[in-house]
């Protein structure tokens, strides 16, 4: 098998993964993640977090975000792509209007969780930031820099979709070359993968428990990508349903550190 070939069935596993029917929250709940992982204190900052697409931010740390602001913490957030793809068009015009959607959505979402800066928006392409690691790593690296972070919060390089696992690579990379230390956060792992599976590296993972108001705000929140949450089609059903919601509104989130 070729390398681009191999890579092609790579990511055709990684599709059906997502595609197919996930752990359902009830599972997670049993698994009572808070009692058997450590907790981390949050950092006083500030922060850089980083998505590559608007939402992952808010479903992978949104609660720790408005934890972080309302202890007067700065948090920077970096979106790598616009989401312009997540809806299968391929005409340029409606990839740019839901770019656009995807944009307000994210500012009305950042809104709830607090003040916040204006996020950076980097606009590589979804679906191909495995293809833009090099220029992702180097905005990462230059929002560190003027952030003056003292974390850098991204997607966990596990996730199995492609444009999570090469942001989180990238800001390895970019915060390796700064000596800040990393959090990532799951997104789809919480579908694909059941507790204490062995692809997970759960000896690296920590939770942080949520004040009631951040977890209240990060609920809210996450209902403003209604892009996501909406029915793409009459036969096709949202980006986000309810069942992968539900992983995203827990009393706490965890990283893998």
């Amino acid at each position: 098998m070729s390398a681009p070939e191999g890579a092609s069935a790579i990511r055709q596993a990684a599709a059906e993964a997502i595609d197919a029917q996930g752990t359902d929250e009830s599972e997670w709940l049993r698994a009572r993640l808070p009692d058997h992982l450590p907790h981390l204190n949050l950092p006083p900052g500030p922060v850089v977090v980083v998505a590559a697409h608007p939402d992952d931010e808010v479903l992978g740390f949104g609660g720790c975000i408005a934890a972080l602001v309302d202890a007067g913490a700065t948090v920077q957030t970096v979106c790598l792509s616009d989401g312009e793809a997540s809806h299968a068009a391929s005409q340029p015009y409606a990839q740019a209007t839901l770019a656009r959607r995807r944009r307000s959505e994210l500012a009305a979402a950042l809104a709830e969780l607090g003040e916040l800066p204006t996020p950076l928006h980097a606009a590589l392409p979804d679906t191909a930031l495995d293809e833009y690691e090099d220029q992702a790593c180097t905005v990462i690296g230059e929002v560190l820099s003027g952030a003056r972070a003292a974390l850098c919060v991204a997607p966990w390089e596990g996730d199995l979709h492609s444009d999570h696992e090469a942001a989180g690579r990238a800001a390895q990379r970019a915060a390796c070359a700064a000596s800040i230390p990393v959090w990532s956060y799951p997104v789809w792992m919480w579908h694909w993968a059941r507790p204490y599976d062995f692809r997970v590296p759960w000896h690296r993972a920590a939770v942080v428990p949520l004040p009631e108001a951040a977890a209240v705000r990060k609920k809210t929140a996450a209902a403003q990508f209604t892009s996501q949450l909406e029915a793409r089609g009459h036969d096709i059903g949202p980006v986000l349903p309810k069942e992968e919601i539900a992983h995203h509104t827990r009393t706490f989130e965890t990283v893998i550190r």
